[in-house]
């Protein structure tokens, strides 16, 4: 099996060596982030099977998704899976740089946080990073740069299917993307001290806010970088009251079909359920509560 995997040429090479040309050509091969779309149906047909009770409902949930859309795009399945699903598709889909990014005072946030809540420094920095905590300001600030820079450049491109090009391109590129992620992260992490502190202060606060802080795991902020976001990308991914924060930080609705809910009211969830009109809006699968896949391609009775 291991020898057709390599080139022709190398069917009369010892074992070893032809061991050694799969193992380079796995290597070498780009790791895809997010994979090239296919039929949505098909996708379904493919992934399940059988006729147990989940597998009917999961054929209901995706037939319903595809009234709407026409094709899925799977996304890697790692724990950065909800950030990369909601990033891939905001940065995708952008005609114009967000205003929040364009706001020179984000880049100050690194040192000024850090500055004022020392236990920042227990940050753990995702994968792809080296360093330590001492030049952790400068790190966060490069990936919020990168991010500014990057989404700024999708914008310039004068049509979509341009945009996704390069946007498939960045996601190719490992260490710019986990970059990306640490800066998402890090604004997760400044919303929610600018959360707790108004909660702290008696001013009104989304009810989410409220769940989030109300868990063992995540009484503050300290504690929700140390049990949680320090989490994202090593041993778990974000839980279903993070992706609430993960739309406050990045300032877009996250509206996902989560399959397993077939049938309920919980089926289409918007994260948040009341966002502000002006906020764009990304559409997300799940087909638990664990991993998100993207749909693509508006059908055309429903553009209108």
């Amino acid at each position: 099996m291991l020898q057709t995997t390599c080139h022709n040429d190398t069917h009369d090479l010892p074992v070893a060596v032809k061991l050694l040309c799969f193992y380079i050509a796995c290597i070498q091969e780009p790791k895809l982030s997010v994979a090239p779309e296919m039929d949505i149906m098909d996708y379904c047909k493919k992934e399940w099977r059988g006729n147990t009770q989940m597998a009917k409902r999961m054929k209901k949930g995706y037939e319903e998704v595809s009234q709407k859309f026409t094709s899925i795009r799977r996304v890697r399945g790692d724990n950065y899976c909800a950030l990369r699903a909601t990033l891939f598709q905001a940065m995708s889909q952008s005609t114009d740089l967000p205003i929040w990014l364009k706001n020179q005072d984000i880049m100050l946030l690194p040192q000024e946080l850090i500055s004022k809540y020392n236990w920042i420094k227990q940050w753990k920095l995702g994968l792809k990073f080296d360093g330590k905590g001492d030049d952790l300001g400068d790190k966060i600030k490069e990936s919020l740069a990168l991010l500014r820079k990057k989404w700024a450049g999708l914008t310039a491109m004068r049509s979509a299917e341009e945009r996704q090009v390069a946007c498939d391109e960045l996601f190719r590129n490992e260490e710019e993307e986990y970059s990306l992620y640490e800066a998402v992260k890090f604004l997760m992490l400044s919303k929610a001290i600018q959360l707790y502190d108004d909660k702290e202060k008696g001013k009104d606060v989304p009810f989410f806010s409220v769940l989030l802080f109300a868990r063992d795991t995540s009484g503050d902020p300290a504690q929700l970088l140390r049990n949680h976001l320090n989490q994202v990308g090593h041993t778990g991914g974000l839980e279903q009251v993070e992706m609430f924060l993960l739309a406050y930080a990045v300032h877009h609705t996250i509206q996902v079909y989560r399959l397993s809910k077939y049938n309920t009211e919980e089926f289409i969830t918007s994260y948040p359920s009341d966002p502000p009109k002006d906020w764009p809006v990304v559409t997300l699968i799940a087909e638990d509560d664990r991993h998100y896949n993207i749909p693509v391609r508006v059908c055309e009775e429903t553009r209108l």
